[in-house]
């Protein structure tokens, strides 16, 4: 088979944090959900799918969670449970935006591929934030969960200032791969790609 190259992200930019009073969460049937009356969580300049988020501010709920879906510009859904958890109107609950991960792409495990050899191509803006790192995960489930991600090894870009650019040689019979960009708190990611 011939190989593929996959944009795993495009471009995706930090988001600043957001703050409200009347966050809220929920767990219904399985669906965990972070919502608010008036603050505005996703849109234009606000959280997106996929994006990593580090609570503070609740009883509850200070953790991080990855933003599985959009319901509307007032809530989301998120892959980690939630506690049931009301705002009170006067407690300031942070919606941290830490990072992000790529929409996973077919590996050379999905293909049956016995060499299993992958190139990753990072490229970030000249303000993106010393000491963010960014990673390929790997996975062997064929419908993954969040739990069933792991990181594989010596695919770590660590931003710095002077470096914009960086790739990478992989190897594994992964089924599927996906990028995570961690403490990002700043900046840019322009590009990127994975060939496999």
């Amino acid at each position: 088979m011939a190989q593929t190259s996959t944009t795993l992200i495009a471009t995706k930019a930090h988001v600043t944090t957001i703050t409200g009073s009347d966050i809220s969460f929920t767990a219904t049937s399985g669906v965990n959900t972070i919502k608010s009356t008036s603050t505005v969580l996703s849109g234009s300049g606000k959280l997106a799918v996929f994006d990593l988020i580090t609570v503070t501010g609740t009883t509850n709920n200070n953790s991080t969670f990855t933003v599985k879906s959009i319901v509307s510009t007032l809530e989301i859904t998120v892959e980690q449970i939630v506690t049931a958890e009301n705002s009170d109107g006067s407690t300031s609950v942070s919606l941290d935006h830490t990072g992000f991960v790529s929409d996973k792409a077919k590996g050379d495990g999905y293909y049956s591929q016995t060499d299993g050899v992958h190139t990753v191509a990072y490229q970030v803006s000249a303000d993106f934030n010393a000491n963010a790192t960014i990673k390929i995960q790997g996975s062997l489930a064929t419908t993954p969960a969040e739990d069933d991600w792991f990181d594989v090894s010596g695919t770590t870009f660590t931003a710095d200032t002077s470096t914009v650019t960086s790739s990478a040689n992989f190897t594994g019979n992964f089924v599927w791969v996906r990028s995570k960009a961690q403490s990002v708190t700043a900046g840019t990611v322009n590009s990127i790609l994975l060939n496999n």
